[in-house]
C-alpha cells in the first residue's frame, strides 16, 4: 500500500475542457476516480483548477476566447459554479466531500491573507474534504492572464506543505522543442537543476482557451522545487498516469527538489509578493547583501526607482542584474531624502526612520 501522503493536482483548461467550451467529462470523472481513491487511501488531495471561462465560453456559445478583461470576467462569472458542480457532483458520487475555494494574487501577495489561506485549506484537509480552488478571475485583472493557474498550483502546494504538485496538460510533458511544431522532439524525463533547460526551445504558446503553455508550468515546478516539493509535468489525457505520478513512479518529466531551500516567508517575498520599485546599491552594498547576508542601509542606495510605501516590496539591483527582493522600511518619497546618507544624517532627516532600508531577515536572493 501507498503511503500516506499529502498531494496538489492541478488542471489545465485544455484537461478541463475542449476546444468549444464544453467539458472534457470522460476526463473528469476518472480524474476524479484516481483522487478518491488516493483519498479513501487516507491521503491530502488539493485540486487547483483552471477552466471556469473556458467553461463560460462554452455555455455562452463565444467564438474562441475574449480578449477584452470585462468579457473574460463575464465568461468566468458564467462558468465558475457550472465548473465546481462538476467537481462536485463528481467527487460526490464517489463519496467525498468537496469544498470551493476561490483566491485571488492578493491573497497571496499579503501576509496576512496568504496566512488566512493556508489556515482555511489546511483545516479543509483535515477534515477531509477536498479543496477544489480556482482563480477568482470574476473580479480578479491580472489573474485572468497569470500562467493558466500554474503559480496558483505552486503556491497552494507550498501553502499546505504538499509531498509533491501534478501539474496536468495535454501534451506527455516537457519536450526540448514544442511537439506541435516537432513530433520528433524528446522527452525530457526529469530535471534536476532548472538551468539545464537553458538552451531548450520552451513554448509560451497557450492553448486556445488557456492563457499558460509550457513556460508558466516550468516555472511552477522551480517554485515548488524551491520549496522542497518534487512536481511532475505529465498527460491528464491518459488513464492511470495521474496515479503512477501520485505514486512516485517515472512520468512525463519530473522536476526533482532544489538543493537549496527557502523558508515560507521567502518562497512567499520571492515569488507571490509583487515588487512596486526597485532600489539601485553601490558595489559595496551588493556585496554585502550577496556574499554577507547584511541588510541594506541607506548609505548604499543609489537610486530609488518606482512609487512605493513601507512595507511594500522592492527589488534591488546593482544597475545591471537584480540581486533579490525585500520589504522596504521607507516610502519611495522619504528614501530619495536619505539615500546616500549615513545613519546619524538620516535620524536627524527622518527621527522615526528605521535603521535599515532592507533588513536581511526580509530578504532573498534572486
Amino acid at each position: 500500500m501507498l503511503a500516506v501522503g499529502r498531494y496538489v493536482v492541478k488542471l489545465g483548461s485544455n484537461i478541463v475542457a475542449r476546444d468549444d467550451g464544453s467539458l472534457r467529462e470522460d476526463v473528469l470523472r476518472h480524474i476524479c476516480g484516481e483522487i478518491a481513491e488516493r483519498h479513501r487511501a487516507g491521503d491530502d488531495v488539493v485540486v487547483v483548477t483552471s477552466g471556469a471561462i473556458a467553461r463560460g465560453i462554452g455555455v455562452m456559445g463565444l467564438d474562441g476566447r475574449p480578449g477584452a478583461i470585462a468579457d473574460l470576467q463575464a465568461a468566468s462569472a458564467v462558468g465558475q459554479g457550472k465548473l465546481y458542480r462538476a467537481y462536485d457532483e463528481l467527487l460526490r458520487a464517489q463519496g467525498v466531500t468537496s469544498a470551493q475555494v476561490l483566491l485571488t494574487f492578493f491573497d497571496l501577495s499579503e501576509r496576512g491573507h496568504y496566512l488566512n489561506a493556508r489556515r482555511t485549506l489546511v483545516r479543509l484537509l483535515d477534515w477531509r474534504v477536498v479543496p477544489v480552488v480556482n482563480e477568482n478571475d470574476t473580479t480578479a485583472t491580472e489573474e485572468i492572464t497569470f500562467g493558466d493557474n500554474d503559480f496558483l498550483a505552486a503556491q497552494v502546494a507550498i501553502l499546505v506543505g504538499a509531498a509533491r504538485l501534478v501539474l496536468l496538460t495535454n501534451q506527455d510533458g516537457l519536450h526540448e522543442r514544442d511537439p506541435r511544431a516537432d513530433a520528433s522532439a524528446p522527452l525530457v524525463r526529469e530535471v534536476t537543476d532548472v538551468a539545464e533547460l537553458a538552451g531548450f526551445q520552451i513554448g509560451q504558446s497557450p492553448s486556445t482557451l488557456g492563457s499558460g503553455g509550457m513556460r508558466s508550468k516550468v516555472v511552477a515546478a522551480e517554485m515548488a522545487t524551491a520549496a522542497g516539493i518534487p512536481t511532475t509535468i505529465c498527460s491528464g489525457l491518459r488513464h492511470g498516469v495521474l496515479a503512477r505520478a501520485l505514486a512516485g513512479e517515472p512520468e512525463g518529466t519530473g522536476f526533482a527538489p532544489q538543493a537549496q531551500r527557502y523558508s515560507s516567508f521567502e518562497l512567499w517575498l520571492k515569488y507571490a509578493k509583487p515588487a512596486h520599485g526597485t532600489l539601485v546599491v553601490d558595489a559595496g552594498a551588493a556585496r554585502a547583501l550577496r556574499e554577507g547576508g547584511a541588510s541594506l542601509l541607506p548609505v548604499g542606495v543609489v537610486e530609488v526607482q518606482g512609487g512605493f510605501g513601507p512595507g511594500d516590496a522592492v527589488e534591488v539591483s546593482d544597475g545591471t542584474s537584480v540581486i533579490g527582493k525585500g520589504i522596504s522600511s521607507y516610502s519611495a518619497a522619504d528614501l530619495r531624502r536619505v539615500i546616500g546618507k549615513k545613519s546619524e544624517e538620516v535620524r536627524r532627516l527622518l527621527p522615526r526612520a528605521a535603521d535599515e532600508t532592507v533588513h536581511r531577515d526580509y530578504f532573498v536572493l534572486a
